[in-house]
């Protein structure tokens, strides 16, 4: 679980409710009870949504919000000491040593590059194979930034939207002015809804996947030079020195070779 992201939403959410009870009690909650206007804002996004990506895409979503809220990244340094171990070994013993090692290795990603190394692949044929399956990671990851942002685009404007047609039936039917007050709240509480889930939930998480994304390609272009290193034979030294680049220098102090 992704601590920031779940303590973001919950004191984001907790510190709207206690501003409402500071100010009105447990009676300021009664305006945003509008169903109505949470089904136009909600309803509305959802269908311009569908109206915007393919049906497949729009309930894939929720594979997407798994990834924002549990999504813990990978330890990169664990893949470069995994990297200066196999060169050792294939120096020492040669690529078909690595066989067993690979077996146990949880990223397929890496698993799948040094194979094509242990297959006796060239370097051309290793790059364009690894550079193509990271090309569709990097379109799948976009498409669900896209679906985040279209989220927190959509959902403000039908929020006003809703705003703007409570007020129409408000001022079409109105015949006691003293009720102009409360229902004026009630219209309001559209826009709520709309600016709130756009703002606090939607664009946030369109952020937060943008990051992820990145985490996970930087963790991929280091398998890749790693693959690319491993075959062409070179020392752990040098494949050390290479792999810790990419690296934090607080990340570079972990790395243990066996």
């Amino acid at each position: 679980m992704d601590i920031a992201t779940l303590v973001g939403i919950v004191v984001g959410m907790g510190l709207v409710i206690v501003a409402i009870l500071l100010g009105e009690g447990i009676a300021g909650f009664k305006p945003f009870l509008n169903y109505e206007a949470f089904l136009i804002v909600m309803g509305g996004t959802f269908c311009a949504l569908l109206v915007n990506y393919p049906i497949a895409q729009v309930f894939g979503i929720f594979k997407v919000l798994k990834k924002v809220l549990t999504s813990s990244g990978e330890d990169t340094s664990e893949i470069v000491t995994t990297f200066v171990n196999f060169a050792k070994k294939g120096r020492t013993e040669g690529f078909l040593a690595l066989e067993g090692d690979v077996k146990l290795v949880k990223n397929d990603f890496l698993k799948r590059g040094v194979q094509l190394v242990i297959d006796g692949s060239d370097q051309e044929f290793i790059r364009n194979m690894m550079d193509t399956e990271l090309g569709f990671i990097r379109e799948r990851h976009k498409v669900g930034q896209e679906i985040f942002n279209s989220l927190g685009t959509y959902s403000p404007a039908f929020g006003i939207i809703g705003t703007v047609l409570g007020m129409i039936l408000m001022l079409n039917s109105i015949s006691d002015v003293e009720e102009v007050p409360r229902k004026m709240a009630l219209c309001l509480a559209a826009a709520f809804f709309g600016l709130g889930s756009g703002y606090m939930f939607f664009l946030p998480m369109a952020g937060k996947l943008r990051r992820r994304s990145e985490e996970e390609l930087l963790v991929k272009e280091i398998i890749i030079r790693g693959v690319l290193l491993l075959q062409s034979g070179v020392s752990p030294s040098i494949m050390e020195a290479n792999l810790k680049a990419y690296l934090e220098p607080a990340k570079r102090a972990l790395i243990r070779s066996q």
